[in-house]
C-alpha cells in the first residue's frame, strides 16, 4: 500500500506498487473503464496501431496488468507477451488466454534482443526509475525494434487543462470510492499524473535510454500521449 503523504512523491518501491496494484486487480479494468468514459478501450486501440505488430513478431506489453492491453495486440497475430509485476494482476488475467510472465521492468528475464516491439500502457510512470526501464526495454528489443508509450500526460488546451486537473484531484478519488476495492491507490494515480512530464520531456527521456526516431501524438486533448520510438543500431566494441 502507498505510504500516507504525497504518494507521488514516494520513492515508489517495486514491492510497495505491486501491493497496491494486487489489492486493486480484481476490479481494475472496470474502474479503468469508468473513470476513463469508455476511453480506454480507444486508447488500446491506438496504441496497436501505432505499434503495427504483424504475425511472427514478438511484442513485449510491459505493465499488462490483467492482460487486457495484450489481447488488443495480438488482433495482429503477432505473438504477444504479457509481463507485469503483480502476481495478483496476472491472476486475474488468466482467463485471457494470452502468455504471462512475472516480471519487473527494471530487470527484464530476457534475453537481448529478444523481442521485435516493446510497448508500455500505463505503466512507465510507476518506475522508480523510468529511464532505467526505458533502457532496459531497449536491450531486449532487437536493432531497428520498435518501442510505443502509452502514457497520460499534458493537456494541450489551457482551459481544458484546468478542468482536467480538478477531475484528477476531486472527482476521480471520489469515484474511485464507490467503485475500486482500493480507492487510495486512485489517490496516487491522480498526484502521479500530476507530476509526470510533459510531452517533450518524456521524449527526451526516451532518447536519452537508447531511443531513436521519438514522436508523439496526443490523444484526448493531450490526457494520453503516445510516444513511439526505433531501437538504435547496437555499437560494436
Amino acid at each position: 500500500m502507498p505510504r500516507t503523504g504525497s504518494r507521488a512523491g514516494l520513492d515508489k518501491d517495486p514491492r510497495d506498487v505491486a501491493r497496491m496494484f494486487d489489492a486493486v486487480a480484481s476490479r481494475y479494468d472496470l474502474t479503468n473503464t469508468l473513470l476513463s468514459g469508455g476511453q480506454d478501450k480507444l486508447w488500446r486501440i491506438a496504441t496497436r496501431r501505432a505499434l503495427a505488430p504483424v504475425a511472427g513478431e514478438r511484442v513485449l506489453d510491459l505493465a499488462a496488468g490483467t492482460g487486457v492491453s495484450t489481447v488488443e495486440l495480438a488482433r495482429g497475430g503477432a505473438w504477444c507477451l504479457a509481463a507485469d509485476f503483480s502476481l495478483g494482476m496476472l491472476r486475474n488475467g488468466l482467463h485471457r488466454g494470452v502468455p504471462m510472465a512475472a516480471a519487473d521492468a527494471l530487470h527484464l528475464p530476457f534475453a537481448d534482443a529478444s523481442f521485435d516491439a516493446v510497448t508500455i500502457s500505463f505503466g512507465l510512470r510507476n518506475l522508480v526509475d523510468p529511464v532505467a526501464g526505458l533502457a532496459e526495454m531497449a536491450r531486449v528489443t532487437r536493432p531497428g525494434g520498435r518501442l510505443v508509450v502509452c502514457e497520460f500526460s499534458t493537456p494541450t488546451w489551457a482551459p481544458f487543462a484546468a478542468v482536467y486537473h480538478n477531475y484528477l484531484m476531486r472527482a476521480l478519488p471520489a469515484i474511485a470510492t464507490r467503485v475500486s476495492s482500493n480507492p487510495d491507490a486512485y489517490v496516487y494515480l491522480a498526484e502521479s499524473i500530476r507530476a509526470w512530464p510533459n510531452q517533450a520531456e518524456l521524449a527526451a527521456r526516451i532518447a536519452s535510454a537508447g531511443w531513436v526516431d521519438v514522436a508523439w501524438r496526443n490523444l484526448t486533448g493531450g490526457i494520453v500521449a503516445l510516444h513511439r520510438a526505433t531501437r538504435g543500431q547496437v555499437e560494436a566494441h
